[in-house]
């Protein structure tokens, strides 16, 4: 009896079933399979894979390249390969970081530039503080409040890594309170980006930044979202002007080498002028 056919026999009815591969990019094609099986529910998380051997006799492949897809699948967060005699490839829970590696090798490579991603982090911290307004309980806004002592020691420390910190934390704190998933990603992974970004040009003024907090705090707690959006927003464009402004001071022949608008407030009115 093989593994393949000795795991069939030990598995339950929903036990994934995969197909010979025919293509060049075979790598790829077992991928796919893996993850169709998990989107139909063949899969779990943790779930153990079919053992090498098994696998490669149903997809009918080398070993060398089922390992290469195991290993672009752990590379994406969608299996955890440990080694030893429990070893194996695992179904694991998928996160958001391929989603912020994916943003920030577009910054890097140029295709998103300083002034969209800071224009896409001020339209999507105005849709959170709405959301997380709305929904906020009495232990949100005190986690609010403690953020920002946190920051105040911090600055008072001189201890500016901290505070940076607990600067981005404090946005992770409102993306939390919104309950949805998607958009604490979407902001753990535009805040990732930002904070690579920020790290190159240097110290900027965020003096207005605590007090902004505080009256944000006190806005959030009355229930009043268009006035903590107005707020929020305030202090984020105000820290837009001073990013951009230092960035293009900072890497001056990179900068004439951008297209135009790339440190602009409004990338897409300076691009249409």
């Amino acid at each position: 009896m093989t593994d393949s056919q000795s795991y069939k026999r030990s598995s339950d009815e929903l036990a994934p079933v995969f197909r010979p591969i025919k293509s060049q990019r075979a790598f790829e094609e077992i991928a796919t399979q893996i993850r169709a099986q998990l989107a139909e529910g063949k899969l779990r998380v943790g779930n153990r894979l079919p053992s090498e051997r098994a696998l490669s006799e149903q997809f009918g492949v080398s070993r060398n390249t089922l390992r290469e897809a195991l290993r672009s699948l752990e590379h994406s967060g969608l299996v955890r390969l440990q080694k030893g005699a429990t070893g194996g490839a695992f179904i694991t829970e998928a996160s958001g970081e391929t989603i912020a590696t994916g943003l920030l090798d577009m910054f890097h490579s140029g295709s998103i530039l300083p002034a969209q991603l800071t224009e896409a982090r001020i339209w999507l911290e105005s849709i959170v503080v709405r959301e997380a307004c709305q929904r906020a309980v009495p232990n949100d806004i005190e986690n609010l409040r403690e953020n920002v002592r946190q920051a105040e020691e911090a600055n008072a420390q001189g201890d500016l890594g901290k505070r940076a910190e607990a600067n981005l934390e404090f946005h992770r704190i409102l993306a939390r309170m919104t309950g949805n998933p998607v958009m604490v990603i979407v902001m753990d992974s535009v805040l990732s980006v930002l904070r690579h970004f920020v790290q190159t040009i240097g110290p900027y003024e965020n003096s207005f930044v605590l007090p902004s907090r505080k009256r944000f705090i006190k806005m959030m707690e009355a229930r009043d979202a268009e006035g903590a959006v107005a707020e929020m927003e305030a202090s984020l464009k105000r820290l837009q002007r001073s990013y951009l402004s230092l960035a293009k001071e900072a890497a001056p022949v990179t900068a004439a080498k951008l297209p135009e608008g790339a440190y602009a407030e409004n990338p897409i009115r300076a691009r249409n002028k």
